[in-house]
């Protein structure tokens, strides 16, 4: 592995401790940072705080799962690649979770040559390529956001919010740099493939995917 992946944090979620344990500690020998949680909700509430290069999680764990794991932190960091561990039954699953945006997916048991193959190869992929695109949303941008894909003006996000004009376009200047988009029309697609809004049904007749 290169130099860059000693700086990299990878969080592993997994509901077993004894395999949090073992992925930890393989990712560890590999020279990585590791943060493991034994629950979904602990590592979205670490997500807004620090800053993650990868996140692996198991798919069935009881309360939040993996799929809404991956739905839940590509709102907070929307870059935020994500591989899944599957058993075999749920590998359709893992192909549809794969559809709507995780990075990989790998079956159990783990094979340890595999698997640092493909964390290495989704690493190298990074999409961070400048200082703004893919930084988590603050909870203001978020607020900003889910007036504005509701249809709001910048005057009327900020009479409901008690912020200025200038804030706000502040804040939706930065959503716009983060979420890698260039106008509205493209704002609201990314918003609704990060699960925040529903995608109109003239979106499917009109836009490939």
């Amino acid at each position: 592995m290169t130099d860059r992946t000693e700086q990299e944090h990878i969080f592993v979620v997994d509901d077993e401790p004894s395999v949090c344990k073992v992925v930890g500690r393989t990712l560890e020998q590999a020279g990585l940072t590791v943060s493991c949680f034994g629950r979904a909700i602990d590592c979205i509430k670490r997500l807004h705080e620090q800053k993650c290069d990868l996140l692996i999680t198991d798919v069935r764990m009881p309360g939040m799962d993996g799929m809404e794991l991956l739905r839940d932190a590509k709102r907070v960091a929307p870059w935020l690649p994500i591989m899944l561990i599957t058993g075999f039954g749920d590998i359709p699953l893992a192909v549809e979770a794969v559809k709507s945006g995780a990075a990989d997916f790998i079956e159990k048991p783990l094979d340890k040559e595999t698997f640092l193959r493909k964390v290495r190869s989704i690493l190298q992929q990074s999409p961070y390529t400048d200082s703004w695109r893919g930084r988590r949303l603050t909870k203001a941008e978020i607020s900003v956001l889910k007036l504005l894909v509701e249809g709001k003006s910048n005057k009327q996000a900020a009479r409901l919010l008690g912020r200025s004009v200038r804030t706000v376009e502040d804040h939706r200047r930065n959503i716009m740099r983060k979420l890698d988009v260039n106008n509205a029309f493209d704002l609201f697609k990314r918003v609704a493939d990060m699960g925040l809004i529903p995608p109109p049904p003239e979106w499917k007749r009109s836009i490939p995917y």
